[in-house]
C-alpha cells in the first residue's frame, strides 16, 4: 500500500510531493520532490502508482467546496478544535480565486479512480483520496501546545521552526504506529536546513508533503479510532489524527 502526500499550491506556486510505502511493517519514504504544474504533478501521481495499485493520497487544499459563499463546515471546525493552537484552516468557498484549480486536482484524482474517503474501513486496500491539513496534525502528533510558525515571519525564525518540524519527524514519527523509516528523509537534506528564502520554502513543501502522506497513512492504518473528521462528503472535511497518548509509542 502506498500513501502520497501533496502540500498542492492553491494558486500556481509549486507543490510538495511525498510517497510513502509501508514494507515490512514499517513506512519507507520512496520520494520527496517539489513540482510546479498540475500537469507534472498528475504525471507524478500516474508514475508513482500503478493504474490498479492501492494507494492513499492526502492532499493539503480543499477539494470539496460545496459553499458559495462563506467557509466550509470543515474549515469552522478546525477554528473551534484547533484555534487556541493557531491552528485554524483559510475559509474555502467557490468564490476564492483558488477554488476551481483545488476542486478541478480533486476531480482528476476521482477520474484515476482514487474516491473520497472522509470513512473507511482500516487497513482495506483501495484507491482513495482525503483532504489533510498538517498544521493540527502537527499539533496532534506532536503533542504541541500551538502550531510550529515556520509560514510566515522573518526567514530566521521561520528556520528555526522548520528545524523543529524535521526533529519530530525524525524523533517521534519512527515510534508511532505506522512508524515512519526516517533514513530517506536524512539522506533528503544531507545538510542543515537553508538559509534562504525560496530553498526553505522548497524545504518546507516537502516536509509538509511528508505529513500529509504521514496522516493518509494513520487514517489507513487506524480509521475513526484513532483520527477525527471534521465534516463529511457533503460538506467538505479535513482529516485530522487524533492527539496520541502515551500508550501508542511503542
Amino acid at each position: 500500500m502506498k500513501f502520497i502526500g501533496i502540500d498542492l499550491g492553491w494558486k500556481s506556486q509549486p507543490s510538495g510531493l511525498c510517497c510513502l510505502e509501508l514494507i515490512a511493517g514499517q513506512l519507507q519514504i520512496l520520494d520527496l520532490d517539489r513540482l510546479e504544474f498540475i500537469a507534472d504533478i498528475l504525471t507524478w501521481i500516474d508514475q508513482t502508482v500503478e493504474p490498479n495499485e492501492p494507494a492513499i493520497i492526502g492532499v493539503d487544499a480543499p477539494t470539496l467546496i460545496p459553499n458559495a459563499i462563506g467557509s466550509r463546515l470543515p474549515d469552522k471546525l478546525t477554528h473551534k478544535y484547533f484555534g487556541k493552537y493557531h491552528a485554524g484552516c483559510y475559509p474555502a468557498n467557490q468564490n476564492l480565486p483558488f477554488a476551481e484549480r483545488t476542486v478541478n486536482f480533486g476531480l482528476e484524482l476521482e477520474s484515476r479512480g482514487f474516491a473520497h474517503a472522509p470513512t473507511i474501513d482500516p487497513q482495506k486496500l483501495g484507491r482513495y483520496q482525503i483532504e489533510v491539513f498538517p498544521h493540527p496534525a502537527i499539533v496532534n502528533l506532536f503533542k504541541l501546545e500551538r502550531i510550529l510558525k515556520y509560514k510566515k515571519g522573518r526567514i530566521n525564525e521561520r528556520r528555526l521552526e522548520l528545524i523543529k518540524l524535521q526533529n519530530y519527524i525524525l524523533d517521534i514519527l519512527p515510534t508511532l504506529t505506522p512508524s515512519l523509516c526516517t533514513l530517506r528523509l536524512c539522506g533528503s537534506f544531507t545538510s542543515e536546513i537553508p538559509t534562504t528564502g525560496a530553498a526553505l520554502k522548497a524545504a518546507e513543501d516537502k516536509l509538509d508533503s511528508l505529513i500529509c502522506a504521514y496522516v493518509a497513512a494513520h487514517w489507513w492504518y487506524w480509521g475513526k479510532q484513532r483520527n477525527l473528521v471534521l465534516g463529511d462528503r457533503t460538506t467538505g472535511y479535513i482529516v485530522i489524527p487524533e492527539k496520541r497518548g502515551s500508550e501508542e509509542i511503542e
